[in-house]
């Protein structure tokens, strides 16, 4: 069937238009309890949210649409996503529900769905999930008797916290880190300095004043310009910067430079194949992650096997292949002995773990590879399929590939969460690689802009 709901991370949209409606969120709702009704027990779902005004919206009218079809609801608050995965298994719930739009605007907000298992849930579920929304008389709801309830599940954060210090190694000590960590105004505000603090290092705090409207402005993984300037000015040893839902994580050094999950992966991978830990004799990435990374990978004796775009797309295959570390070069960074999911602030501590192991500064620590020039620009366009199939477009990628050669790549594909084209070069030589993108950008037809 053709998906019009769903996308590559759940379902998406501009708050209070469609879908994002609290009529469709309540009607997924519905649908979601409908698909996850089975057997006689009593069944659960969990909600958490970031802090994004919409959220109080959204939260009730999901809340409405499961309590309509018998199913009781363990409200969660403000948490990072991953904690959904972990408290879904936990609490024994059937289904797990973030509201969230991740690292998008405020305007922004969506909502992602967790089996029993804790991991998201396949295209084919999600398939089953959206022909119901489809169709809602196909949807029986409970008897006035059966109706589900709903209650505040209040120590949330402190089983996340409990979970994320517990993924940590074994006496992990960060006594005399000074750590700048950035919150993104987001889900972590409260949970991830309160783990760096319990852990023994000096925390500044950043991002963690929530209005409902300054998630991701300006701050967080895909803004981390001031995380950077209060690196330098504070004298901190590191920086930690998360995104609006935490699922993600890029670090700063020492001097102000960016770390990003590429680089992550690769400290890592290192670290757990020193220590025996590394499953699968290699890692999962996707086809944005650096040449350099693949050439890091293959010197360590270690294969690299890549993806589409997408941490679903990664978990699967890590999943099918008895991988247990992968990610993505924005930082979303899986580690499935830890969670079913990216969490962020669970691969921060891996990585400060193998910080305070080796005894390097994080300058140091975190240059496992040089990469190599890369280029990736964004075109928002009104109808994505239309421009990438437009025959100038066609021309300029092959034009492209044939100018880098085996020296290089280039990638030209459809965000799955943004209405945008994203272009992408890598190589050896970075005025070409500048070169051959300007020229696919330039091919775009202004009409499809």
């Amino acid at each position: 069937m053709s998906r019009s709901l769903f996308g590559t991370d759940g379902v998406r949209g501009r708050a209070n238009s469609a879908p994002m409606t609290a009529d469709t969120v309540m009607q997924i709702g519905m649908a979601a309890g409908r698909v996850f009704n089975r057997g006689s027990h009593r069944h659960r779902v969990v909600i958490g949210k970031d802090t994004r005004l919409s959220g109080y919206m959204l939260e009730q009218a999901m809340t409405a649409g499961f309590l309509s079809v018998g199913m009781d609801v363990l409200l969660l608050g403000p948490i990072p996503t991953p904690a959904i995965g972990f408290l879904t298994r936990s609490m024994r719930a059937d289904l797990g529900v973030m509201i969230s739009a991740s690292h998008n605007p405020y305007e922004d907000n969506g909502i992602k769905l967790f089996g029993p298992d804790g991991f998201k849930l396949s295209d084919t579920v999600e398939d089953q999930i959206e022909a119901l929304v489809g169709e809602p008389s196909a949807i029986p709801v409970a008897g006035p008797a059966a109706i589900g309830r709903a209650k505040r599940l209040d120590d949330a954060e402190g089983r996340y916290i409990e979970a994320v210090k517990g993924s940590a190694a074994r006496g992990l000590d960060l006594t005399g880190l000074k750590i700048v960590v950035d919150c993104a105004n987001g889900a972590a505000y409260k949970v991830a300095p309160t783990v760096l603090w319990e852990l023994g290092a000096e925390v500044i705090p950043l991002g963690v004043s929530p209005d409902g409207f300054n998630i991701n402005d300006n701050c967080g993984s895909t803004h981390p310009a001031t995380l950077q300037e209060y690196v330098v000015a504070h004298g901190a040893d590191i920086g930690i910067a998360l995104d609006g839902d935490a699922d993600r994580v890029v670090l700063i050094c020492e001097k102000g430079n960016l770390i990003d999950g590429d680089q992550l992966m690769a400290t890592i991978a290192d670290q757990w194949k020193r220590d025996g830990r590394l499953a699968g004799n290699g890692l999962v990435a996707t086809v944005m992650s650096n040449l350099g990374l693949e050439r890091f990978v293959a010197a360590l004796g270690l294969a690299l096997v890549r993806t589409q775009v997408g941490d679903r797309y990664v978990l699967e295959r890590m999943r099918a292949g008895g991988f247990n570390l992968g990610g993505e070069q924005s930082g979303h960074i899986i580690m499935t002995d830890h969670a079913t999911t990216g969490d962020g602030l669970m691969a921060a501590l891996q990585a400060l773990a193998a910080m305070t192991k080796c005894g390097k500064r994080a300058s140091e620590t975190f240059q496992a590879f040089k990469p190599v020039p890369q280029l990736l620009k964004n075109v928002r366009v009104g109808d994505a399929s239309a421009a990438l199939n437009a025959a100038s477009v066609l021309s300029a990628i092959a034009s492209a590939e044939e100018k880098l050669g085996k020296a290089g790549r280039v990638l030209v594909r459809k965000s799955g969460t943004e209405p945008m084209i994203r272009i992408m070069a890598e190589g050896d030589d970075s005025e070409l690689v500048r070169s051959v993108v300007d020229q696919i950008v330039d091919a775009i037809p202004r009409q499809a802009a």
